[in-house]
């Protein structure tokens, strides 16, 4: 019984950082909307603003201000500056 429940414990253990590392966000303590965006760069993303809204995009650059989105989803030949405090939510694909 002893050696099961050690046994479980060394997978559980084993599988936590795992799974956090197969995150695209890679949030880590003390990160904001602009730092988690930052590492997003080149990628295919969801903004949810604040308004409600949502933009789908091309992550082209994370500035300290604005955030410039390309390819937008549904508008591919548009563009986007987004300010960075109007941002609630960043959505990334994973699979």
């Amino acid at each position: 019984m002893t050696k099961i429940l050690f046994l479980a414990l060394v997978v559980f253990a084993s599988a936590a950082p795992l799974s956090h590392a197969d995150s695209k966000l890679g949030l880590q303590a003390g990160d904001t909307i602009a730092a988690v965006l930052g590492r997003q760069a080149g990628q295919t993303l969801e903004l949810r603003l604040k308004s409600g809204e949502k933009i789908g995009g091309k992550l082209e650059r994370v500035g300290e201000k604005l955030v410039h989105l390309t390819q937008l989803t549904g508008a591919d030949y548009f563009e986007a500056v987004i300010e960075v405090d109007e941002i609630a939510a960043v959505i990334v694909r994973t699979k």
